[in-house]
């Protein structure tokens, strides 16, 4: 694919050679605009993390208004270090926003169950620098992780965190005389359908606000039906940051550490098919290179978010359609948004805020992402080839073995701590699951077609397509 821009560029100062449309520098006020633009859509993404695992772990608000400051500031830091790069050692250089991934939500609330706050972000530091040891070899071997892989995975992941969000909507007491209360699950409802509404008679920028809007519109109609307190809001600083360990010296048990490296792996796989999808767009295809410097940075966000209390990032797939969307491929816009993101995470009021979101409010906005996240698994799958192949048995244990957990909690009750950390967790048991049947029916010797081929086929050629890494 030819790297020439698709319109005239600006020239730079040496030698009065034409700048590749990532690297254009837009007029300031421009370059703001849109850099906001990524900011308001990936930014309801990045704060329903630290709001479901802080109600999850019933952490007060307080805290959980800390963890979100925690999570902007190491999105925006992981966000700049992605756009602008260190040498040659990290960052992919394209237009990417990254934010917290749903895909350590269930992970971190197991580990916190078990072992308490300090082995969460313990296990994210030591998650954070498997992925640094990693991003050449995994970039080596993305083969190993086609959209068979992949796409099994994203669909657990998302399917094991409908249950969350049916929590924060009926509430986590089921003894509780509100729990499912019928005005709340009219308000969880409300909400969805009008973020359906929104997605159907808007357009363009507007429609991917959705989620948003909703949950503005929720907490306003929350408020006269008593679910809102915002009274402790003014106790919050205006300006400041949460210091280091937060919760104090971080702990690395052994099962934490392997469920969160494995939680790595699965961001690795996200990040790499969003980086590669924005090569296309931008007419810059990654090298194998190029891709582990993006993926390193994803191994530093876990190091940042084990120190200050934020969360593992991947770049968020709503960024990459903005980018489709406004054709827009300087990657000095998402510089300016993770100067945004950065800035918001300096300021614990905003945290405090969002924390004080009524369950209802939150729940069905997580309802809409998660199931989301399902969807964009189920359209993965799509391009696996099933006939004719043993795919459909691995996608169907792999999804039975993830979901194991979520049907029976404790499932793996009789089994040591280790197991049930590894074992409890959808995500860690789905991905295991996937990637070593994927081995076993596509990557050793004697494989077979579970039927004869109705038609000649590429044979070799067709069979390599989805293991192919990224070109050199």
């Amino acid at each position: 694919m030819s790297h020439a821009p698709a319109s005239p560029a600006p020239e730079s100062a040496a030698g009065g050679t034409v700048r590749h449309p990532v690297d254009e520098f837009l007029p300031p006020a421009r370059l703001g605009l849109l850099g906001l633009q990524h900011v308001l859509v990936m930014y309801t993404g990045c704060v329903t993390v630290p709001l479901v695992f802080g109600a999850a772990a019933k952490l007060d608000a307080s805290t959980v208004g800390l963890l979100i400051n925690a999570d902007l500031l190491v999105a925006g830091l992981v966000t700049l270090l992605q756009a602008l790069g260190i040498g040659k050692l990290l960052g992919v250089r394209l237009p990417v926003v990254a934010g917290a991934t749903f895909t350590a939500v269930t992970p971190m609330i197991l580990i916190a169950g078990e072992y308490g706050m300090q082995a969460v972000y313990g296990s994210m530091i030591a998650a954070g620098v498997f992925g640094l040891l990693v991003a050449v070899p995994f970039a080596r071997a993305v083969r190993f992780f086609p959209p068979l892989v992949s796409g099994t995975v994203i669909t657990v992941i998302g399917l094991s965190l409908i249950g969350v969000a049916a929590g924060l909507i009926a509430g986590l007491d089921s003894t509780a005389k509100d729990y499912a209360a019928p005005s709340h699950l009219a308000l969880a409802g409300g909400i969805v359908a009008f973020i359906v509404l929104v997605s159907r008679f808007t357009s363009g920028f507007l429609s991917q606000l959705g989620v948003l809007l909703g949950l503005i519109g929720g907490t306003l109609v929350a408020v006269p039906m008593g679910l809102t307190d915002f009274s402790a809001v003014g106790d919050a600083d205006w300006l400041g940051i949460a210091s280091p360990f937060h919760f104090g010296a971080p702990e690395f048990p052994v099962a934490a550490v392997v469920s969160m490296c494995v939680v790595m792996l699965v961001t690795f796989t996200e990040s790499t098919a969003d980086m590669l999808a924005v090569g296309e767009m931008t007419g810059r295809p990654l090298s194998r290179r190029e891709l582990a410097r993006g993926l390193a940075a994803d191994g530093v966000s876990g190091i940042f978010g084990g120190i200050m209390n934020g969360f593992l990032d991947t770049v968020f797939a709503q960024n990459v359609g903005l980018v489709g969307l406004t054709k827009v491929r300087s990657r000095y816009v998402a510089a300016v948004a993770g100067g945004v993101l950065v800035l918001l995470g300096l300021v614990p009021k905003l945290g405090e805020v969002i924390a004080l979101l009524p369950g209802p409010v939150v729940g069905a906005a997580g309802l809409v992402m998660f199931a989301t996240v399902t969807a964009v698994g189920i359209n993965t799958l799509r391009k696996v080839e099933f006939e004719g192949t043993s795919n459909l048995l691995i996608v169907a244990v792999s999804i039975g073995v993830g979901m194991l957990p979520v049907m029976a909690p404790a499932i793996y009750h009789a089994f040591p701590a280790w197991m049930q950390i590894i074992g409890g967790s959808a995500i860690t048991s789905s991905t295991v699951a996937a990637f070593l049947l994927n081995l076993l029916f596509n990557h050793t010797p004697g494989r077979r077609r579970t039927e004869p081929e109705p038609e000649p086929s590429p044979g070799p050629a067709q069979a390599a397509e989805p293991d192919s890494a990224p070109a050199t």
